[in-house]
């Protein structure tokens, strides 16, 4: 794919600048679209922070980011685009992503490959709000943070085109990421796995057999980037949340699966991690 081309990204939060600054760092045209002003300008100020250190550090080619912020346009929607990909990164709600799964069938043509990045959905659920081209909708599923992490799960649902993963591929080695094909099961691959860390460790606290510290001690002791719990604050805790309850349905509700109450008070609390400056740990 040409850098020429137009990757639109809906959803200016966390996920959305991210996969945005990744694109403009390889030279490509982006167009962010959030309803919301005041989020379009933070997405900015992030992303031209964030192409900085990613410049200062070395962990971008310098050519790719010449001119980025003649590349980025934003705006409320995405009217009178001529994209090649349109990737989708709003809050992981099946209510939210099926209805503008459905817009952007009705709008774009069969040329255009539609993705989600969703992190646990069912993509044969999302695609199924795309009656006219199912084919061409597919997962692209990022990491937080997005600039950082290297794994790109390439998601094929029932009616995922062949030339959709051939696409993806391509997209995301021309991004410098490494993209990995996985099946379209509950969580995934990554987010299933990763199920019995989270809670697990979270019933190992509520028994008393351990505090949140003192777990995330021994699991970075044992090379571990991140324990549990600082990872759920990085994260989101609301997100952690949000997936477990995802697929904790999608599994039959499966009791291995089964979402932590702890996780649900710190919500009700605001307590959502790094982002509301305050989680299982406190952030300046």
């Amino acid at each position: 794919m040409s850098a020429d081309n137009l990757v639109i990204v809906i959803g200016s939060g966390t996920m959305g600048r991210g996969i945005a600054q990744v694109a403009l760092s390889h030279g490509f045209r982006v167009h962010l679209v959030d309803p919301s002003t005041s989020q379009r300008e933070f997405a900015h100020k992030a992303i031209s922070q964030g192409i900085g250190r990613a410049l200062e550090k070395g962990q971008v080619p310098r050519e790719g980011t010449l001119g980025w912020p003649e590349r980025l346009t934003m705006g409320p929607d995405w009217h009178d685009r001529d994209p090649a990909w349109v990737i989708e990164a709003i809050p992981e709600s099946l209510d939210l992503k099926g209805p503008l799964f459905t817009q952007l069938d009705q709008e774009f043509g069969e040329s255009v490959w539609l993705a989600s990045n969703t992190s646990s959905i069912a993509l044969t659920a999302i695609q199924g709000m795309a009656r006219r081209f199912p084919h061409r909708v597919g997962g692209l599923h990022f990491f937080n943070p997005v600039p950082r992490m290297a794994l790109v799960e390439v998601i094929a649902g029932m009616a995922t085109a062949p030339d959709f993963v051939t696409a993806a591929h391509a997209l995301v080695k021309q991004w410098g990421k490494e993209p990995v094909t996985v099946p379209d099961r509950p969580g995934f691959l990554v987010n299933r796995v990763a199920r019995p860390y989270y809670l697990e460790s979270l019933r190992m606290v509520e028994e008393g057999v351990t505090d949140f510290e003192a777990c995330d001690q021994v699991f970075e002791g044992a090379g571990f980037p991140m324990g549990p719990f600082r990872l759920m604050d990085l994260v989101g805790i609301d997100v952690n949340f949000s997936v477990s309850q995802s697929v904790f349905e999608q599994t039959f509700y499966d009791p291995r699966y089964r979402p932590h109450a702890l996780q649900q008070n710190k919500i009700w609390l605001g307590h959502l991690g790094r982002k509301s400056k305050r989680g299982f740990y406190a952030y300046e």
